[in-house]
């Protein structure tokens, strides 16, 4: 232990002779104190934590992660190409010893970093929020500053139903088995809108197991419906006349209201915990008496957000997963520069990392079965043999991105999501163990192999 305190200790002094650590830290310091004084909100609780959680902890991670990028790539291929580590490696210590030294001290280092970036947003939000309205102030309190829990209806089961009308369609047509697959995409995009349209005059019902919410009836705490339709007409500003019942023969009381809403965006709507069963269903009922049908999605229609705990302690989680994935970019960085030079090292590792923010673009692809596009007159591939190749490797591409990607902890604090330890668990040995722990294996390997007397030869 005491040779990996050294190189960690070489590590921070390495990282403050460049002159990148201390224009970041200006950065930071403008974009967790500066840029929420400079943009103004609109008043409300939700424009101020855009500006104060989403921009501010945006800021932060993407300036950290350049940084970490540029010092991991740096600090490795300069001691190299400079002759400084082939002092270092005629030392009583192994190379890996090395590698997992200079990785914990760019770790250790973000980890301050990013503890004073998160205490300064932290103090600012608390103090800036003593100056909002008391009402926005409730909103707050209930909505935004805590750490909630969510409750999903269990999405319907619709291959029976698909395949009982694909099997009686194919009995009076003749179709090739690429025919045959288009049209079960079409029956199913036709049975799933069964279940989220809810035509004019028609009633649609959502039953949930509560059981677990009733620990927020004792409390007093309101329980919240987010619901979010679409409409036929979203080019038209209107609101559309919602009808809600809520309880079961089995609740306490039920409840009855009406709303007028707009569609194509997401409404919290507090209801009494009361409403749940003896049995621990929540049931709610919509009546559409509008003159157009709504579509509510299943994946985000309707959904139930209830308290699980305070808000300190989700935002100092929410941190320790912006954590892992400064991890995973010093890894990515150190190992880069284990085999390249510095200028190479930084631009392959940048590159991956722009990949990564284009996300979106593999997602369109997957879901269109499409790299090159389609041909608008025939509706089909462009170049199918360049799809067959490429489509592949977008989804191997894709899961792996997801797995650095399947926790989004700024969306979840500005919106007063719960990160869980579980989450915690699950980010560390997705994001740190399994991706960080493949790029170290490639680091140490190529490292440990490495002729350092070749590169100073060739320097010479």
């Amino acid at each position: 232990m005491q040779r990996l305190y050294a190189i960690i200790w070489l590590t921070w002094k390495a990282a403050f002779r460049f002159r990148l650590i201390w224009v970041i830290s200006v950065l930071l310091l403008a974009s967790v104190v500066l840029l929420p004084l400079i943009i103004k909100h609109d008043g409300t609780a939700r424009g101020f934590t855009q500006i104060l959680l989403t921009y501010t902890l945006s800021s932060v991670t993407a300036l950290l992660g350049m940084a970490t990028l540029w010092l991991a790539c740096g600090t490795l291929s300069r001691d190299i190409e400079e002759c400084q580590m082939q002092l270092i490696a005629v030392k009583p210590i192994p190379r890996w010893q090395i590698w997992i030294g200079k990785w914990l001290g760019l770790v250790s280092l973000n980890a301050l970093l990013l503890a004073l970036s998160g205490a300064c947003i932290y103090g600012l939000l608390m103090y800036r929020s003593s100056h909002l309205s008391p009402k926005e102030q409730e909103i707050l309190k209930n909505e935004v500053l805590v750490a909630r829990s969510s409750l999903k209806e269990p999405p319907p089961d619709i291959k029976p139903d698909v395949d009982r009308i694909l099997e009686s369609k194919l009995k009076t047509m003749s179709l090739t088995p690429d025919e045959i697959k288009d049209l079960r995409k079409q029956i199913e995009q036709q049975v799933l809108a069964v279940h989220q349209i809810v035509p004019k005059d028609y009633r649609r019902e959502w039953v949930f197991d509560a059981s677990r919410v009733l620990k927020t009836a004792k409390s007093g705490r309101p329980i919240y419906m987010r619901i979010k339709f679409y409409t036929a007409q979203p080019d038209i500003p209107t609101t559309y006349l919602c009808i809600w019942r809520i309880g079961s023969d089995k609740s306490p009381r039920i409840i009855e209201f009406e709303q007028r809403l707009a569609g194509e965006t997401f409404h919290e709507i507090p209801i009494p915990a009361d409403v749940i069963g003896s049995d621990g269903k929540l049931v709610i009922n919509f009546i559409n008496r509008n003159p157009v049908a709504l579509l509510f999605p299943i994946d985000e229609g309707m959904e139930i957000l209830y308290y699980e705990g305070g808000f300190t302690l989700n935002f100092i989680r929410g941190l320790l997963i912006i954590l892992f994935w400064l991890a995973l970019l010093a890894a990515m960085g150190l190992a880069a520069s284990s085999f390249l030079s510095f200028p190479v090292a930084a631009f392959a590792t940048m590159s991956i990392m722009i990949l990564f923010f284009s996300s979106g673009i593999f997602r369109s692809a997957i879901e269109e079965q499409t790299v090159m596009g389609v041909d608008h007159e025939t509706g089909k591939p462009n170049y199918p043999l360049i799809d067959s190749i490429m489509l592949p490797v977008f989804k191997v591409v894709f899961k792996i991105m997801n797995l650095a990607q399947a926790f989004s902890p700024v969306d979840n604090l500005s919106s007063g999501r719960t990160i869980s330890w579980t989450d915690i668990g699950i980010a560390f040995g997705q994001v740190v163990v399994i991706l960080g722990g493949i790029f170290a294996l490639i680091g140490i390997i190529t490292f440990t192999r490495r002729e350092l007397a070749a590169v100073q030869t060739t320097g010479g």
